[in-house]
């Protein structure tokens, strides 16, 4: 398969469909990691109709569930030769009361943090080993609400939906700035972005408050299209290599707002943490 691939998390929808169809229209071979089959499939034929490109292929992965990704990663370490883009996407808004799923982690650091460092992690071999390859963390300004704290890490005390989703997207900045120091020298880069505030579906399930204001301030939201300008450019913009591991904004380099970001020793310890994690969680998952 000599096609160029593209892993999208969250292709069916929001700013995850509207990338899925900018690589399609690239002539990527785009794999849409998705939750439901019938959104996904409803999704793959508008895109196809719209690109005239059929290289859409439809993975089924629960995000929450650790044990689903390392499943997902290896289907596509077992059918796919090679990895030019990883685009971490998909994420939520937690409802009201802290949750945790099966497997023990709270919900939103589950799927908006892990979900992100096992599915890159288990790829990085097939990643390291495709000229040029690319990772791209969909993160937000949103981490401005967040903090890195060790001990709390899943706020067990202190928890609310906007700690809890500011932290997830600090901790995506914070992988993606230690993700650089990793890929050092393999010829692989990395980068985080805010996309902006996106009129999605995003939060539309949700019934806490912070998902009641941001369902308030849709009319002032900018467009899907517009939110995810910023992850294609960072998927297909020449020469930004330079600029592996940094945050960026309306296309452009950004300072995160929070010290920990691009703080060296915070982002070792978040990444130890998570490996610790996965260790209890999926012990037999171990990247080649």
């Amino acid at each position: 398969m000599d096609d160029k691939i593209s892993i999208v998390t969250g292709a069916n929808s929001g700013i995850g469909k509207e990338t899925a169809r900018a690589l399609l229209r690239e002539g990527y071979r785009v794999v849409m990691v998705c939750r439901s089959k019938e959104k996904a499939a409803a999704a793959r034929k508008e895109l196809i109709k719209e690109t005239g490109n059929e290289k859409a292929d439809i993975l089924l992965c629960n995000l929450d569930s650790m044990q689903h990704v390392a499943d997902c990663a290896n289907h596509i370490k077992n059918n796919y030769s090679r990895i030019d883009l990883l685009v971490n996407n998909a994420g939520i808004l937690p409802d009201g009361e802290r949750t945790l799923t099966d497997e023990g982690l709270e919900y939103t650091f589950a799927v908006n943090h892990m979900a992100y460092f096992l599915m890159t992690r288990e790829l990085l071999p097939l990643l390291k080993r495709t000229p040029g390859s690319r990772v791209i963390n969909v993160a937000s300004d949103a981490h401005n609400a967040g903090e890195f704290n060790p001990g709390n890490i899943q706020l067990e005390k202190g928890y609310s939906t906007m700690k809890a989703y500011g932290n997830s997207k600090l901790f995506n900045i914070m992988f993606t700035w230690q993700l650089a120091k990793e890929l050092k020298g393999s010829g692989t880069t990395t980068f985080s972005l805010h996309p902006g505030v996106v009129n999605t579906n995003f939060a539309s399930n949700s019934n806490s408050w912070f998902a009641k204001l941001f369902n308030i301030g849709r009319i002032f939201m900018i467009s899907p299209e517009k939110g995810a300008k910023t992850s294609i450019y960072l998927c297909t913009e020449e020469g930004i290599e330079q600029h592996s591991g940094k945050y960026f904004k309306n296309s452009a380099l950004s300072k995160p707002g929070k010290s920990e970001a691009h703080d060296d020793d915070a982002c070792r310890e978040l990444w130890e943490i998570s490996e610790g994690l996965l260790g209890k969680v999926i012990p037999q998952s171990v990247a080649e």
